[in-house]
């Protein structure tokens, strides 16, 4: 797959683009007496959404991407999310934008490093940051604040997997939030 797609070329983000699913998630959260193991169907679609100019000095390439989880029990959602990545061939900055429908958004920044056939994503945002940094409803923040997000996904050919950690002040504790899956591209758009 050429990384050029319509006179633009998105570098290592043309890795993302297609149609991604996995049955085999995990999703580790809390509850208020514990902890809750749930497993998951991921389906992730990456669209090409082209090259953005910052102030005539910064040249980006994004890709678009919708997320659905559904729990493997009985099919119905319960993680829904939408965003971008984004690349900055100048620098070599990845930078993940999410938003879920609970009132949180994200912007996380990171490294990308290559392994032979394998490329790895790592992103982070901290809940206070002026540049990497996440932004939640009133309600959230007082009573399931997120402090801090990891992300690592790696893909090679045509296999994609991530591990995500989201650091969270809930039930009057701290909590680790951890998701995991491998998926499969069943589509190249």
């Amino acid at each position: 797959m050429s990384t050029v797609i319509d006179g633009v070329d998105y570098g290592p983000l043309h890795q993302l683009i297609g149609s991604w699913r996995g049955d085999k998630g995990l999703d580790v959260a809390p509850e208020p007496d514990g902890e809750d193991k749930l497993a998951y169907y991921d389906e992730i679609t990456f669209t090409p959404s082209g090259a953005a100019e910052n102030a005539e000095e910064q040249n980006l390439v994004t890709v678009r991407y919708h997320q659905l989880v559904r729990k493997r029990k009985n099919g119905k959602i319960f993680h829904d999310q939408i965003g971008h990545w984004i690349y900055e061939p100048g620098t070599g900055m990845i930078v993940h934008s999410l938003s879920i429908p609970r009132a949180v958004c994200v912007l996380a920044g990171g490294t990308l490093e290559r392994h032979g056939e394998e490329t790895v994503f790592q992103v982070e945002a901290t809940a206070g940051s002026e540049t990497f940094g996440i932004v939640q409803s009133p309600f959230m923040l007082e009573k399931a604040k997120t402090t801090a997000f990891r992300l690592t996904l790696k893909i090679a050919g045509d296999t994609l997997s991530y591990e995500e950690t989201t650091s969270l002040d809930i039930y009057g504790r701290k909590f680790e939030h951890t998701d995991g899956c491998s998926l499969i591209r069943v589509v190249y758009d």
